[in-house]
């Protein structure tokens, strides 16, 4: 228990220092872009704000929709506004903190599995779960370096949920046929999901 403590305030403090530095060293006024709850470009499947977009549903029908980004102004109220310059920090941020719920989750699986008290169903399903984890996690390496060496981007975030799949790269633009070439990509990687691409300006 002592250990599982210790390794989780070190992770906390080390995404306390990344925060830290990030915040400490982002600029204002002209070089601030607004991001979406996750820090994030918010446009999906777009070529930027306005245009219009071609998405596609679970079906693998395209669905046609228009994205239109918020202001800055709403993006700063909300507390979602930050750097593209710091695009390479948001990216370790996210994914050290993936990490760290992944891990947390896996122990309690963990916990289950060797305990003498857990009935059969209970260590059957906690053996389950450990599974998907793994399984998901590899399936978004997969992905990430795959859409890296084909498509050339320098860097991919993909995170699956039981909702939906987000990719994003980092790109200072997308096209509505790059966009559906990704989400094909993820589907045919994690099945038939609903799929978010967004992008993110890369460091200047």
């Amino acid at each position: 228990m002592l250990k599982k403590q210790t390794v989780w305030l070190l992770t906390m403090l080390s995404l306390m220092i990344v925060l830290s530095v990030y915040y400490m060293s982002s600029p204002s006024g002209e070089d601030l872009a607004y991001l979406n709850s996750n820090g994030l470009e918010d446009e999906t499947a777009t070529t930027g704000a306005g245009e219009e977009s071609t998405d596609l549903d679970a079906s693998g029908e395209e669905v046609d929709q228009t994205m239109v980004g918020e202001t800055e102004e709403q993006a700063m109220e909300e507390g979602e506004v930050t750097s593209s310059t710091s695009s390479d920090e948001l990216f370790a941020t996210i994914r050290m903190q993936l990490t760290n719920e992944r891990s947390m989750e896996m122990e309690r699986w963990e916990d289950v599995v060797a305990s003498s008290s857990a009935t059969t169903d209970e260590k059957e399903e906690a053996y389950e779960r450990l599974q998907e984890i793994k399984s998901v996690s590899t399936k978004e390496m997969i992905l990430e370096e795959t859409l890296k060496s084909e498509k050339g981007y320098t860097d991919v975030l993909v995170r699956s949920t039981d909702q939906d799949i987000v990719v994003t790269v980092k790109a200072d633009e997308l096209s509505k046929t790059e966009a559906n070439n990704i989400m094909q990509m993820a589907r045919d990687e994690f099945g038939m999901m609903e799929v978010q691409v967004k992008y993110q300006p890369s460091s200047s």
